[in-house]
Formats: structure tokens, sequence, C-alpha cells
């Protein structure tokens, strides 16, 4: 069957009517890869939502399709959001699509190049601000809030509608719900919307059980692990330093009722687990989505899996290409040589 984006997929799961107008990039149907090395490792089948493969490489795609075909149905003419990255390049990206225009603050020096590029072609109008990702959506919230702009951070309820079709997705693939869910956590929105898709699948007869969900923030922008706000988050993982998240509330409601923990791993776990999805299993990440797998790996020198059995699905949010510069500087460089046939194979082992 003909792939027509998840609105057209899920309609009956999400609020949509005949009057709106669906703008779509025909998001979603992103690879559900399994992960040999790490099946072995832990000992339970370990899958990778790979959701860098939607459209503007990054999951949040699926909730910008529903949050502007929203925003079209209510004849809105701007749309604003703050952003660590992939929330512009996706809002950017739709709203070109539509004819929308797209505004979008983020905090100075702290969004990866590929990101930033991507809303700029997109034609938004960025502005940086002095300042980090929680204050600029303050800003944002204020601003939408007394003039006719439409916010679509993931506090725009249409947003985590969007995003809850990874979950319909993962179960259409398993037949079933898996046993354990793991995902980076920034803002909370994801975890809250793929919770929020598997209890909606669940009641509608389509799984037979709930997952346990657990969430992983990076060590120093852990404020739901910590329990206070992060004044000045840090962490190489630029799409999870957050602060402040928006969906705090939502996120700890995920891990309760599904019986699972919202846990920290540090920049090195991460960028340990981002190396391996790339050298073990061809899969190149953004630093932020190898928190759930880093996460998962910490769990399991803890002998949190023993005696478990099924499976674990691992969310990847984003491509790797979203940061390119983290990739250049954890890589050997090119070797440059000769251009002749004998240091060639020298080079290469071949005597």
């Amino acid at each position: 069957m003909k792939w027509e984006g998840i609105i057209k997929k899920y309609r009956d799961f999400l609020p949509v009517t005949d009057k709106t107008p669906i703008v779509s990039l025909q998001e979603g149907n992103t690879p559900l890869i399994l992960s040999n090395f790490l099946s072995k490792e832990i000992g339970l089948d370990v899958y990778l939502k790979y959701d860098g493969a939607n459209p503007t490489g990054s999951f949040k795609d699926r909730g910008m399709t529903m949050a502007i075909s929203k925003a079209k149905e209510n004849n809105t003419t701007a749309v604003m959001c703050a952003s660590t990255g992939n929330t512009s390049a996706s809002a950017a990206a739709y709203s070109a699509r539509c004819g929308l225009k797209c505004i979008v603050l983020i905090p100075e020096g702290n969004i990866a190049l590929g990101k930033l590029a991507q809303a700029m072609i997109h034609n938004a109008q960025v502005i940086a601000i002095k300042g980090n990702f929680d204050q600029a959506l303050t800003l944002v919230k204020e601003i939408t809030s007394s003039y006719p702009i439409e916010l679509v951070n993931s506090l725009n309820p249409f947003r985590i509608e969007g995003q809850k079709s990874a979950a319909f997705e993962i179960c259409d693939f398993l037949s079933d719900a898996p046993v354990f869910h793991a995902i980076p956590v920034g803002n909370a929105g994801n975890i809250t919307a793929y919770w929020k898709g598997y209890k909606e699948y669940k009641a509608a007869g389509k799984t037979t059980c709930l997952p346990k969900m657990l969430g992983f923030q990076a060590a120093k922008s852990a404020p739901i692990v910590d329990k206070h706000i992060i004044e000045n988050p840090e962490t190489l993982a630029t799409a999870i330093r957050i602060g402040n998240p928006a969906s705090w509330k939502t996120a700890e409601e995920a891990r309760d009722e599904s019986g699972g923990i919202i846990d920290k791993v540090t920049d090195e776990e991460i960028l340990q687990a981002y190396k391996m999805l790339a050298q073990k299993e061809g899969v190149f990440a953004e630093p932020a989505s190898a928190a759930s797998v880093a996460g998962i790996l910490k769990l399991h020198k803890t002998n949190f899996f023993k005696n478990q059995k099924g499976n674990i699905v691992c969310t990847l949010t984003g491509h790797g290409l979203k940061d390119p510069n983290l990739a250049i500087e954890n890589v050997q460089k090119p070797s440059v040589i000769e251009p002749d046939l004998k240091t060639v194979l020298k080079e290469i082992g071949i005597k």
C-alpha cells in the first residue's frame, strides 16, 4: 500500500476532520532495525526505531505534520517555536510546504550546525538569543499568547498527537507492544507521546500489553532525575540540553504508570553509544539519540534486565548528519598519500 504520511495512515487515532488540510512530507514509516550487537550484549532482542529517516531527519516531523495542518485549518498565517535544532528544522520545512511564516528562537551557540542550516534554507526567520532554550521557550509562550502566532513546540497538543504514531508503527511491526521502550528525554514531549500511543493502541484492542518506559536524560541536563530545574544545563547532546522540560509532569506520569524509570547517562556514555551504533550497526544517529542506547547499556551493567524476556525498543530521535561537527571531532582523519598503486596498497596493508 502506498505510504502517504502518518495522518492518513492513523487518521482514526488523530484529531482531524474532513476540514483539516493535511500538510505532509510523507513522514513516518521509519525503520525498526534489529540490533544484533546490542541483542547479544544485553540478552534481549533490541530494536532501533530510527526516526532519523523522517523527511527533515528527526522524529519532530511526526508532530509537526499535525501541528501545521491544524494551524492551516485555523487560518493561522505564522508559527513560532523555541528550539535546540530539530523542532526549528521541522517547523521551517512544514511551514514552507504550505506557505506559513515560521519564526524560530534559538539559544546562541548551542545549536548544531546541520539543524540551523535546515531552518535557514527553508526561509525561517531565525533569531538567536543570549540565553538557553528554556529562556527562549518562555519568550515564545509570551509572544504566542498575546499575538496571532501559533506555538508549535511540544506544548502544542497536536504535536503530541502526531508523535504518538511512532508507538503505533512499532506495535504494527512487532504485532504487539515491546516489553521495554528506551527513549532520550529532553523537553519530554516524546516519552509523553509514545506512552499515549501505546495506551490508545491497547485500549483499541490492537495490543495485549504495555511497555515499561525507560527515559534517559544527560547527566548535567537531568532536571527530572535531580528533581529540580537546571539553570545552566550542559551536554554534548544538544537536542536534550534542557533544564526545565515543558512536558515534565506527563513524562513522570509515563514513567510511573508504566512501571518504568527515568535515569541519566553521562556524556562519555552517550559518546560511546553514539560510536557503537555507527561502528557496530551501521546506524548514524545524532548524539541525543544515543542516550537511549547508553541508558540500556548502563542498566544492563546493574543486572536490570536479568531474568527478563522479550524485547526492547530504543528510539533514535535524529540522523547523525544533524550534528556533523561531533562526528568529525571523534573520527580519525583521512591519511594523505601519493596517488600510485604501490603506496595505496601499502596504506591498506597489502604487501
